[in-house]
């Protein structure tokens, strides 16, 4: 905020890093908050104390919505579509934070909340990993089955929710550490703390996927760093398999040697060849928002034998894939287009600054930390439809837009 400031100024940008940082614990908070700040920048808008602001790619979203629409109105099935076309007031939040953020101050608030509200829930799940291992060795039972269909959730509905919430925190909070030189060491400290915690709770939710685009991401930052610390990341997965609870190992074996239909990858085999069927299909428009489950067996190919494989058939556990199948082509490349687009953005201009004899410019690890969440959502979607939970997809835009907020108008504080 600044002195010059009016009122209703500040309510709005309150309003608009609440409804960024709280997504980290609640949607619902997070939307109340998104429609308070929407009608706060509406009117501040209408009595020209603000300016309308679009953050850059925004055509391509504009596009996703477009095409979404066109693919649900063509298809008919407006009733089972209904609530895909809903989920577009999502994507107002770039509206509101690309309007309210002034710079890297605000961009610094959100990331520090998801930080702060990650290392809480993280906390909270591991005392949930403690519950279900104790109560399965009073049982007796086998406790590798019975919690990888029961796993920690922190302060979230889904472990899949929770992971997702946890690596985001987490690389931003790394990307503090390694170059924030804004923020007062023992503050770097405690950001330390909320990492390990954050990455500790990702570990034991047990959630492959993510550990993969959390690696991903993770690799980006220590390459960018120090070349050589990339080495970190097999020696953990070493101590992580050889010093872990017996769980940990089978969850690890099961990316090459499955328990069965327990922990099976051949459901996402099957939704994924399904998936291309209806692409083949209906390239351009798709089957139409919300209508992949429903239609899902007409498409199996026939060589599939049933009965299918043990696993959620609701939607295709890709976000390329699903978005071409429901959408249509042109709406999966409009919403990845923005991702991809601004991810290209963020690195030329970590070039130019690397380029510049300066020193190292007070927004390098927010593009950092940008660029090394974009990639996790990249990756992520290749193992899960991460865009389509309101939760991600309302942390994805907000990534995008307080990075680029920070980039228009950087703030050396």
């Amino acid at each position: 905020m600044q002195a010059s400031d009016t009122p209703l100024q500040r309510a709005a940008l309150c309003c608009a890093i609440g409804s960024a940082g709280s997504i980290a614990a609640s949607i619902a908070i997070s939307q109340i908050l998104l429609g308070a700040s929407l009608a706060l920048v509406i009117l501040l808008v209408a009595t020209r104390q603000a300016s309308l602001r679009l953050p850059s790619g925004w055509q391509f979203l504009a596009f996703f919505a477009v095409w979404t629409t066109l693919s649900w109105l063509v298809n008919g099935h407006l009733f089972e579509g209904r609530f895909q076309i809903r989920k577009f007031y999502v994507l107002l939040i770039v509206v509101v934070i690309a309007t309210t953020f002034r710079g890297l101050r605000d961009a610094r608030w959100v990331v520090s909340i998801w930080l702060g509200l990650g290392a809480l829930s993280a906390l909270w799940g591991l005392g949930q990993f403690w519950r279900k291992w104790d109560l399965a060795r009073r049982a007796g039972s086998n406790f590798y089955l019975s919690y990888v269909s029961a796993r920690i959730t922190g302060f979230n509905s889904h472990w899949m929710t929770f992971s997702e919430i946890l690596m985001f925190a987490l690389l931003a909070g790394l990307a503090i550490i390694l170059w924030d030189r804004a923020t007062p060491v023992r503050w770097r400290w405690t950001a330390g703390v909320a990492v390990l915690l954050c990455g500790l709770a990702i570990v034991l939710a047990m959630t492959r996927g993510v550990w993969i685009a959390a690696a991903a991401g993770l690799l980006y930052l220590l390459w960018a760093w120090r070349r050589w610390t990339v080495l970190a990341l097999p020696v953990v997965a070493v101590l992580a398999f050889a010093i872990g609870p017996p769980g940990l190992r089978e969850r690890m074996i099961s990316i090459v040697h499955p328990h069965g239909d327990a922990d099976s990858n051949m459901h996402r085999y099957v939704t994924f060849r399904t998936g291309v069927e209806m692409i083949k299909a209906h390239p351009l428009l798709g089957l139409g928002p919300d209508m992949i489950g429903s239609d899902f067996q007409q498409y199996v190919p026939a060589d599939i034998p049933r009965p299918l494989p043990a696993g959620f058939y609701g939607h295709l556990h890709n976000v390329y894939v699903q978005f071409s199948a429901e959408r249509g082509i042109p709406a999966m490349l409009a919403m990845i287009g923005f991702l991809v687009w601004n991810l290209w953005l963020w690195l030329r201009r970590l070039a130019q600054q690397a380029a510049s004899a300066a020193t190292t410019a007070a927004s390098a690890w927010l593009l950092r930390a940008g660029v090394a969440m974009l990639i996790g959502v990249l990756v992520i979607g290749l193992f899960e439809h991460c865009l389509g939970s309101s939760v991600v997809l309302a942390l994805t835009l907000s990534t995008v837009a307080c990075v680029d907020s920070a980039c228009r108008e950087v703030v050396h504080v």
